[in-house]
């Protein structure tokens, strides 16, 4: 059955069987106690990656922080990696990990996210997390507290600003050669964007630029290593300038997808990371959907896409990697009608009909867990079929295009489905922590 033939998932012919695998294959979701076969399952694995059907909805976040904080706990894991920019969340890691020059505070941290769509980590369900990832950490060694980092490629001229001033403080002959090198971007005003557009226009790229830092700045690591984490968040803006300045200029040229260079870029950092934490480091990816699942499940493989889940499966052995997804049949979310519009909470409707998430809710409007790995190769739920992917931009009344044909066992190892969810809570809305009592803390 063809995952791009539409007909064949909008409208199964085996709703009522695949209800009863649901009701005899799944455990409800309620307490924390609820994640442990996920604990116990995924626990020694070296990469557990958890999904999410939108970026502004708050359960998502609580279940993920919760699974996260009893990996960290329970089975050592060593870093969180996020959607996130590479210089923003390291700030956060600063913070977490009580390094020299952090904010005062990592809601302070959290504040300075300028980035659109800023509620993706300045929100209380994040901050929630870190202050409890930042007290866990307290009891630890230094060389053994958590990390939290960004995987994402978006902060091309933060990155380029970053690499100047690490140079400024240990060569500054090296500095003003950066300096020089990153010269190239002056017209585009701090935008990457505008950069990418004048491409159309102009077809001459700062391509060897960026390039060549990154070398020059390999080139003397024997001689900037005396301090080997600012070290290392230096090569890393500087891999960050140099993949995001691809990422830019594919978006007008068209010869790669800028997708596959994003998620590309996304696994070379976290395995930059691994290596940095040395043997026996474990790590937690926090995406979307469609970055943690298998895109070979779905029909992005047929338009070219891949992604996270895929790459980390198919570099490592498929028992070293965990897959988590997660989906919701109704309820609300953060959002927006446009790219850089103000954000919304929009409904979510009931699921359409026929989907994953519309037969999880007919076995019976719980929240569960389905370990797919123990599903036979003849479940029902092995059929392509619909599963809901929302954007931070969306349009509840024209959300047909959202469902992304999915063979659910393929694309994950679990899948932890909500019946009824809740908007996020933006820092910059929910200003106090009063207007969230039901939130803070949520018992992690």
């Amino acid at each position: 059955m063809s995952l791009t033939d539409r007909t064949s998932w909008t409208e199964p012919d085996d709703i009522e069987t695949a209800v009863e695998d649901i009701r005899s294959r799944t455990h409800e979701l309620e307490h924390s106690e609820d994640l442990d076969r996920l604990v116990e399952r995924f626990g020694d694995r070296t990469y557990v990656l958890l999904g999410e059907a939108t970026h502004g909805t708050s359960e998502y976040y609580r279940w993920r922080s919760r699974l996260t904080a009893r990996l960290i706990q329970e089975k050592d894991f060593s870093f969180v990696a996020v959607e996130g920019d590479w210089t923003d969340c390291y700030e956060i890691n600063r913070c977490v990990k009580g390094l020299p020059e952090s904010h005062e505070t990592i809601r302070d941290a959290l504040e300075t996210f300028e980035r659109w769509p800023t509620w993706l980590w300045a929100n209380w369900e994040t901050l929630e997390f870190l202050d409890w990832l930042e007290i866990h950490n307290q009891t630890l060694d230094e060389v053994e507290r958590v990390g939290f980092y960004g995987l994402d490629v978006y902060s091309l001229f933060e990155s380029m600003e970053a690499v100047v001033d690490y140079l400024e403080d240990i060569d500054p002959d090296a500095a003003a050669e950066a300096r020089a090198a990153y010269r190239c971007f002056e017209p585009y005003g701090d935008d990457a964007q505008e950069y990418a557009r004048a491409l159309r226009m102009v077809p001459e790229t700062c391509e060897e630029e960026v390039v060549e830092m990154l070398a020059r700045l390999r080139e003397q690591v024997a001689a900037y290593d005396h301090c080997r984490e600012d070290y290392f968040n230096a090569e890393q803006n500087a891999l960050v300038a140099k993949n995001a300045e691809q990422y830019y200029r594919e978006m007008v040229q068209g010869d790669v997808d800028s997708w596959n260079i994003r998620d590309r870029h996304m696994v070379e950092t976290l395995e930059r990371l691994q290596d940095h934490y040395g043997s026996g480091a474990k790590c937690i990816v926090w995406a979307h959907n469609t970055h943690v699942g298998d895109a070979r499940a779905t029909d992005m493989e047929a338009r070219g896409r891949l992604n996270v889940g895929q790459l980390v499966r198919e570099r490592k052995a498929r028992s070293d990697v965990a897959l988590v997804g997660m989906g919701a049949h109704r309820g609300s979310a953060i959002a927006a009608d446009s790219w850089g519009a103000r954000l919304e909470e929009m409904t979510v409707p009931p699921a359409q009909e026929g989907s994953y998430e519309d037969i999880f809710e007919r076995a019976g409007g719980l929240d569960r867990i389905l370990v797919t790995e123990d599903l036979p190769e003849d479940s029902p739920l092995a059929r392509p079929r619909g599963h809901r992917a929302i954007g931070v931009v969306y349009h509840p009344a024209h959300e047909s295009g959202n469902y992304v044909p999915t063979v659910l066992p393929d694309r994950y190892d679990a899948f932890i489905h909500l019946s009824v969810t809740s908007a996020l809570h933006p820092l910059n809305i929910h200003v106090d922590r009063e207007v969230v009592p039901d939130l803070y803390p949520w018992g992690l």
